[in-house]
C-alpha cells in the first residue's frame, strides 16, 4: 500500500511494549509489528479511497471498481489473482488469491484461507455515500458507507499481509484469499455464489472472516461462531363476502384472522435459547402484494378479506435448531381457523456456524498473540451479538475466527462508524497469527 499518499493525520498505534511476564516477540515478528505502525497512515488513506467507491451489492460496477483497488494490492504483495464473475446470477463475482507454498501445498503449517466482501448494504440510492472523520473524536473515528463492514477489514487485510512479506514471514506461508461480491446479499443458487468459497475451503485447514471485529463493554472479543439468517413467507386465505357473515357458516374467519393467529402462535410457543424470530411486514385485504421492500392492499371495513401475506426473517445458532424450528412452524400454520388456508415457505440463507473447539483452540492461540504484544486476552464473543456471514458457508470443512477486521459501530445504518486506532492493533494479531500458523 505504500503507492496511496496519506490525505490526512492519523495517529496509529504504536508497538505496546511488552511486560516482563510476555514472552519476547522474535525478530521477524517484532518487524512485522514496526511495518504495520509504519503503513498505518497510507491503510488509512486506502480505506477513504474504498469508502468512497460505491459498492452497494447491486452496484455490480460499483462492486468491480472496488475489486479493481483491491486486486493489484494483492499481486504486489505475492499472491495469484483471479476474477470469478457472476453476471448469470445477478452478482458481481469472487476475487480468489493464491500464495502457494513454495515447498509444495501442505508444506508450510495450517493452510489459511481468508475471507471478506467488497458489497455494503448501501446503493447509490443512499444519502450516505462518503468518508469523513466524525467531529470531536481527534481524528479516531471515521464514518461512511461500509467503513468497518468490511472496508476496515479489507484494509486490516492487506496490512497483515503486507507486514508478512515486508518481514519475509509470508515468503513460507500458504494462503488462500476468497473476497465476494455480495455478502450483504448472496446470490442464488448458492452452488453458484459460494462455490469458490467453498472449494477453496476444501483445500485449508483454518479460516479467519476479516468482517468487523467484535468488542463489548469497551474489551475486544473474539467470535467463533454465527448464527444463521433466513427468511420466511407466510400466506393466508379465506373466504370474502360481507362481514356480517365472518365468523359463520359459509365465511368462517377470514385471511386476516388466520394470519393474526399464527403469527401470535409464533410468538408465543416457539421461543427457545438462542432464536430469533421477526416479523417485518404483513399486507392483507381484497387483494394484497408483497416486495423485499414493501407492498400493497386494497380492502374495506366490511368486506371479510379473502388473502393475507406476511414476510420476516429466522436466526439460529444451529442447523439442526433450524429445522426443529421450521418444523414447529409448519405445524402451527397448518392448524387452520374455519374456512381458511395458510400456506409458509423459507427462503435460502445463511447457514448456521456453531462453536468448535477447534475454534476454541485458534481462540488460544490468538490470546497467546496478544499476550505478546502486550494486549489483553480476548473473551469468546456470544454468538447472540453477531448476524450471519460467509464463514459459515466453510464451517462444515474448516474451523475459524468470525470477524478480525476493523472495529466500530452502526455497521448496516447511515453514520456507520470505524475506531482508527483498531486497524493496525487487528492487523498486528492477523499478521502475528497467520505467521504462527504457517509455523504450525
Amino acid at each position: 500500500m505504500k503507492r496511496f499518499a496519506c490525505g490526512l493525520l492519523v495517529a496509529s498505534m504504536s508497538f505496546i511494549a511488552v511486560s516482563a511476564q510476555a514472552p519476547a516477540p522474535s525478530s521477524i515478528e517484532a518487524a512485522m509489528v514496526k511495518a504495520v505502525d509504519t503503513e498505518t497512515p497510507a491503510g488509512v488513506a486506502l480505506l477513504e479511497r474504498l469508502v468512497n467507491i460505491n459498492s452497494g451489492t447491486m452496484n455490480l460496477p460499483g462492486v468491480v471498481a472496488v475489486k479493481d483497488v483491491i486486486e493489484p494490492e494483492l499481486a504486489r504483495i505475492g499472491f495469484k489473482t483471479r476474477w470469478e464473475p457472476m453476471n448469470s446470477i445477478g452478482r458481481a463475482g469472487d476475487l480468489v488469491a493464491v500464495h502457494a507454498c513454495p515447498a509444495g501445498e501442505g508444506k508450510c503449517g495450517k493452510r489459511v484461507l481468508l475471507i471478506g466482501h467488497f458489497d455494503t448494504v448501501f446503493e447509490p440510492s443512499s444519502s450516505f455515500q462518503r468518508y469523513s472523520i466524525v467531529p470531536g473524536t481527534e481524528g479516531k473515528v471515521a464514518t461512511g458507507p461500509g467503513v468497518n463492514d468490511m472496508k476496515g477489514g479489507l484494509v486490516v487485510m492487506l496490512m497483515a499481509l503486507d507486514a508478512m512479506k515486508t518481514s519475509g514471514a509470508l515468503k513460507n506461508a500458504e494462503i488462500r484469499i476468497v473476497l465476494s461480491g455480495d455478502e450483504e446479499k448472496h446470490g442464488s443458487p448458492v452452488s453458484i455464489s459460494r462455490k469458490d468459497m467453498i472449494d477453496e475451503a476444501k483445500q485449508s485447514d483454518i479460516a479467519l472472516e476479516f468482517e468487523s471485529g467484535g468488542f463489548v463493554d469497551g474489551k475486544d472479543v473474539q467470535s467463533i461462531s454465527r448464527r444463521s439468517a433466513g427468511t420466511w413467507k407466510l400466506e393466508t386465505t379465506g373466504r370474502s363476502g360481507h362481514s356480517s357473515q365472518v365468523f359463520g357458516e359459509k365465511l368462517g374467519d377470514g385471511a386476516i384472522y388466520e394470519m393474526v393467529r399464527i403469527l401470535d402462535a409464533f410468538r408465543k410457543e416457539l421461543r427457545e435459547p438462542g432464536l430469533t424470530y421477526n416479523v417485518g411486514m404483513v399486507v392483507g385485504g381484497s387483494t394484497a402484494k408483497i416486495g423485499e421492500t414493501g407492498g400493497e392492499a386494497t380492502g374495506k371495513s366490511n368486506v371479510v378479506p379473502p388473502v393475507a401475506i406476511a414476510l420476516g426473517d429466522m436466526r439460529t445458532l444451529d442447523n439442526d435448531q433450524t429445522a426443529r424450528v421450521e418444523a414447529k412452524m409448519r405445524k402451527i400454520v397448518g392448524d387452520h381457523l374455519p374456512r381458511t388456508g395458510a400456506v409458509i415457505s423459507f427462503e435460502e440463507g445463511y447457514p448456521a456456524m456453531p462453536p468448535t473447539e477447534a475454534s476454541r483452540s485458534l481462540v488460544r492461540q490468538l490470546n497467546e498473540v496478544n499476550t505478546m504484544l502486550g494486549l489483553p486476552r480476548e473473551a469468546e464473543m456470544d454468538p447472540m451479538l453477531r448476524g450471519a456471514g460467509d464463514i459459515a458457508f466453510v464451517s462444515p470443512y474448516v474451523p475459524g475466527l468470525v470477524g478480525t477486521g476493523a472495529m466500530g459501530e452502526g455497521a448496516h445504518a447511515e453514520g456507520e462508524t470505524v475506531f482508527l486506532d483498531s486497524i493496525p492493533r487487528q492487523a498486528k494479531r492477523m499478521a502475528l497469527l497467520m505467521y504462527r500458523l504457517s509455523k504450525d
